[in-house]
């Protein structure tokens, strides 16, 4: 973070842009903590060098889930390795590496982000967002509604204060090193084996939403704890401000609550499967990868949840892949980078709108600046998917 405050000073706006999104994948155990840290520690940068708060939302969203499915050493990878053993595989890790070689989407997301930074050549939504921060300076548009209220997010450093590094790193580091520990804690009395396995499975089990809550509460502790023998707030302050954290977080809680009911609504119908049971009637083998990889990502668009569309297609796209004859590490990863294409684009997924509120972005704005480029990857992966199943790969 520092050397990010000292690339902004210089105006570098490239490199800050490289760091946010270095930052965003190295945190690839979980998407709530690439999220929640990139947008924290960068925010305050972007907004110095008058990057429009699009584009952070935007690297921050692009990056996340595409390294945790790419590099599944965490609840992700331990996700899909139980879904693929319910499918038949007795040794599932093999198979989920191998069909990394073909889950093209996250790779092409991640390329496009590096290429749109260096280049600087932005397109659609984004391009007006970045014009307009440039020619007025604005970091959101006029009219827009930040998913976090300015009075949280624009928050200024307390006047006679030295800046101290450590004040934010050590309960950054908390909040990042408790997450997967409290994943574990949540999920310990359902995962079964001993030892590492356990712990394994526990990763898998665990509840993210307790996890994020406790994690970022013992962050919050360490925080105050740091702030009170430093003399730098009593703690009556803090606990204001965190009254009015809490007060400021109304709007995101609010839409979440209705994502989740919209989800649980699209569960109870069976959307999901039913999409699917409609595909498989005019399914040819070249044609099986594109059309897996198309209908996980509108299932996951619908629904807003990549893992209950991982759930849903690799239970269709296993068994179909075996009865028609085609590769079935290419169907599963077709499955797999569908529903992280479809969870991009959809206002209703937790990922997108938590990278909204990380980043104090309209959550609309967020979604329209985004969607242009994750159709650009979607579409460039649907076309090699289609070369390789007429190339018989």
């Amino acid at each position: 973070t520092q050397v990010g405050t000292k690339q902004a000073d210089k105006g570098n706006r490239k490199i800050v842009e490289i760091l946010a999104t270095l930052t965003s994948m190295v945190l690839f155990i979980e998407t709530n903590i690439s999220i929640l840290t990139t947008g924290t520690l960068y925010r305050p940068i972007f907004d110095r060098l008058k990057i429009p708060r699009e584009k952070l939302s935007y690297i921050t969203d692009s990056t996340c889930a595409p390294m945790c499915i790419l590099i599944p050493f965490n609840a992700w990878g331990a996700f899909i390795m139980g879904l693929l053993i319910a499918q038949g595989y007795d040794e599932p890790f093999p198979v989920l590496m191998k069909s990394l070689l073909y889950n093209f989407y996250p790779f092409i997301v991640i390329i496009m982000v590096f290429a749109i930074i260096l280049s600087g050549k932005d397109f659609g939504e984004m391009k007006k967002a970045e014009i307009r921060a440039h020619e007025t300076g604005k970091i959101l548009r006029d009219g827009a509604v930040p998913m976090m209220d300015d009075s949280i997010a624009m928050l200024s450093a307390k006047q006679g204060v030295p800046e101290r590094a450590f004040n934010m790193v050590i309960p950054v580091a908390t909040m990042v090193l408790l997450m997967p520990t409290f994943l574990i804690y949540t999920g310990w009395g359902a995962a079964e084996g001993t030892g590492l396995v356990k712990m394994w499975g526990a990763l898998s089990k665990g509840s993210g939403s307790s996890a994020v809550l406790y994690a970022v509460s013992g962050a919050i502790v360490v925080a105050m704890f740091l702030y009170k023998i430093q003399g730098i707030m009593g703690v009556r302050e803090m606990i204001d401000l965190c009254l009015k954290g809490m007060a400021g977080m109304v709007g995101i809680t609010i839409l979440t609550v209705l994502a989740f009911a919209l989800n649980d609504m699209c569960k109870e119908l069976g959307t999901g499967q039913y999409l699917a049971d409609v595909a498989r009637g005019f399914l040819t083998p070249a044609l099986v990868p594109a059309i897996i990889f198309i209908l996980a990502s509108f299932i996951a668009f619908s629904t807003g949840t990549s893992w209950g569309t991982f759930a849903i297609m690799l239970a269709v796209a296993v068994p179909l892949s075996q009865s028609m004859g085609v590769n079935p590490t290419m169907a599963i990863a077709a499955a797999l980078g569908g529903g992280v294409f479809g969870d991009h684009c959809s206002p209703t997924s937790d990922t997108t709108i938590i990278t909204s509120m990380a980043t104090a972005n309209d959550h609309i704005d967020h979604v329209r600046t985004q969607l242009p480029y994750a159709l650009t990857a979607g579409a460039i992966t649907t076309l090699i998917y289609l070369i390789l199943g007429f190339a018989g790969v």
